[in-house]
């Protein structure tokens, strides 16, 4: 059965880069980010590891973890991690899975049955403290991953986690949110008493909350 937004994020026991780790345990009660590789020592992976790498210090600022897998060995991770800092300037600072026989990327329904070898497999799973999968990205293999949007998406993630308010298009952390339809008029009134910017009446845009 495909993994779906909502289901709790299959757990594992598997051998990283920085020692062998259980998922959901090393997980904690944080957010994490799983993103995977079709294998080592290819040219759009290595300029997204040392991307991942420059930008730790924005993940661990909103509290997530980072992990990353590909479908080679943790020696073979080892020696690519090499190349990867010479390359892109920055050492790679977070986990990698080694999953050479495929059995995370086949829990997390990576590979897709008609690929050729392991060519689908960059997918990126957000998670949430709950265990949930909260966002599944797949990119084909010519296009690198952008992960500013990754940041982007994970600020609205946690933003809407704990407010009755979703984002509007290209919204960025600062700027406007909307009001959930759910609330009534008098609910949001109390939950935001302030007031609100009634474009219609399913559509109320209000200052972000906490800014």
């Amino acid at each position: 059965m495909s993994l779906r937004l909502g289901d709790i994020a299959p757990d594992f026991t598997a051998d990283t880069t920085t020692g062998r780790i259980q998922f959901h345990e090393w997980l904690g009660n944080g957010w994490g980010v799983l993103f995977s590789h079709p294998k080592d020592f290819t040219p759009v992976c290595t300029t997204e590891l040392g991307q991942v790498a420059r930008l730790k210090p924005e993940f661990d600022r909103r509290g997530v973890k980072v992990i990353g897998l590909s479908v080679d060995s943790v020696e073979s991770h080892h020696r690519w991690e090499g190349d990867i800092a010479e390359t892109q300037g920055c050492a790679v600072n977070f986990p990698m899975i080694g999953d050479p026989d495929r059995a995370v990327a086949t829990l997390y329904d990576m590979i897709h049955p008609n690929a050729n070898d392991t060519l689908t497999v960059r997918s990126v799973f957000v998670i949430g403290p709950d265990k949930k999968v909260k966002l599944m990205l797949t990119y084909p293999a010519s296009t690198g991953r952008n992960f500013d949007e990754l940041l982007r998406v994970i600020d609205s993630l946690q933003l809407t986690a704990n407010h009755k308010v979703a984002t509007p298009a290209n919204w960025k952390s600062g700027e406007e949110v909307i009001i959930v339809p759910a609330l009534s008029d008098a609910e949001a009134a109390v939950l935001f008493p302030g007031g609100w910017k009634p474009v219609k009446p399913y559509l109320r845009l209000v200052p972000q909350p906490g800014k």
